[in-house]
């Protein structure tokens, strides 16, 4: 395909949608860094095994996984300009979103809690300190999707996404995939590696 070609929007979208791409991938390179360390400190002697992870986090799990769904239903409504749907299934997905923040901090809290571990000072594990920075960083990236989503919810309110316009929703939904698949990833890097 000769990339060089088309119209000024065509380049336009191409150009959005690569610098989407190269953000994914340097993110994707961070939090293998950040798991690669996690597998190198795994042969401390202060390492716990057989850790417990907080069981908010597997509701977390499946909450993440239906927001992906509705995002996904989201944009097909929003490109067929069903737009009471669409915007349902938008708001949905960001409820979802918040949902999983708070289920990640509820995690949090069972870590100080139940298990009696801290993310620093004397009541700290080396082992739950990368869980935690782990973890608060990919809150990070899913409050910066959350932001990505209003933006999409407000112009899709103000009905910006019509007549095959739908380039904001479309990067959105790339990068709320993401999100979600980055956070299946880590539960089932941490869930294999305790």
């Amino acid at each position: 395909m000769d990339y060089t070609n088309g119209s000024e929007e065509l380049k336009r979208r191409r150009a959005k949608k690569m610098m989407l791409w190269f953000g994914i991938i340097s993110l994707s390179m961070s939090f293998l860094g950040f798991t690669s360390a996690y597998i190198v400190s795994s042969t401390r002697e202060d390492w716990l095994d057989n850790f417990q992870i907080p069981q908010s986090f597997y509701i977390s799990l499946a909450v993440i996984i239906v927001s992906s769904v509705t995002m996904h239903l989201a944009l097909l409504n929003v490109k067929r300009e069903k737009n009471k749907v669409g915007t349902f299934l938008l708001v949905t997905t960001f409820i979802l979103g918040l949902i999983f923040i708070w289920l990640q901090l509820r995690g949090f809290d069972e870590i100080i809690g139940i298990f009696g571990y801290n993310p620093t000072g004397p009541t700290s594990n080396i082992t739950y300190t990368y869980i935690f920075l782990i973890a608060a960083v990919h809150i990070a990236h899913i409050v910066a999707a959350l932001l990505a989503l209003l933006v999409v919810i407000y112009n899709h309110f103000k009905l910006k996404y019509r007549n095959g316009n739908t380039l904001g929703i479309e990067l959105a939904t790339t990068f709320w995939h993401f999100v979600d698949i980055l956070w299946i990833y880590l539960f089932f890097f941490f869930y294999i590696m305790r």
